[in-house]
């Protein structure tokens, strides 16, 4: 079975956001999508090990923050590959609350829907949530964030606990000044001295090796020293 099939298959990108008593969590999802238009009703497939699961099931509410094509990588990264079990994820990040009582993100997001869970069918590894949609509003025109274009313009990739995470093998490359790529064994995302860091100022045509020690993951912020040479 080629799998790569389901690359094809449209998706966008998101923040999910719940509450668990006082506390917040979000995360990427990028399986969100309308199910009926009376009432306006929407399906989400969350990762039973998330905590953003675990904040669904207790409070029974959401958000989903729709993300601009512009936004950056590390933003990506803060809510796509970091657990909220470790640190708040809401914290130095702006957002408004909603009716609800969910944050919204203000930055890079275009629109957001406002849900109350009705219903879950268990997924296997995920569970879908439907959620009927109580409030909507666009803060601007700005493209949506479509996984194709993060996966094949930005060259993202997903984390392991997403819907559409595909083992991939590891080819061999090299890039237009015969550099070695290096891969991050944490989220997959590829240094390419062809492009270099853009997040970081780092200019085309640096090595991997010429990088500063204190140089960290644009998505995930590993350290250096969790990157490896793609032979």
């Amino acid at each position: 079975m080629d799998t790569k099939t389901l690359y094809k298959i449209s998706y966008g990108l998101y923040v999910v956001a719940s509450k668990k008593d006082k506390k917040f969590n979000g995360q990427i999802a990028n399986t969100v999508f309308q199910t009926t238009a009376t009432p306006p009703v929407i399906a989400i497939s969350i990762n039973k090990d998330n905590l953003t699961h675990d904040y669904l099931v207790s409070s029974k509410l959401l958000t989903v923050s729709i993300l601009s094509q512009n936004t950056p990588m590390d933003f990506i990264g803060h809510f796509g590959f970091k657990t909220g079990k470790n640190f708040d994820k809401f914290k130095d990040i702006k957002y408004k609350t909603a009716k609800n009582g969910i944050p919204v993100l203000t930055d890079h997001t275009i629109g957001y829907l406002e849900a109350e869970i009705m219903n879950s069918i268990d997924a296997f590894t995920h569970t879908v949530f439907l959620a009927k949609i109580t409030e909507a509003e666009m803060f601007n025109n700005e493209e949506p964030l479509t996984y194709s274009y993060y996966h094949n313009v930005i060259k993202g990739k997903s984390p392991k606990n997403a819907p559409t995470y595909l083992k991939e093998e590891i080819k061999e490359e090299r890039s237009a000044q015969n550099m070695k790529k290096y891969k991050c064994s944490v989220c997959g995302y590829e240094y390419d001295p062809a492009k270099g860091d853009p997040e970081h100022n780092v200019k085309p045509g640096t090595a991997f090796e010429a990088l500063p020690e204190k140089w960290v993951c644009p998505v995930c912020g590993a350290e250096k020293s969790k990157f490896q040479s793609i032979n």
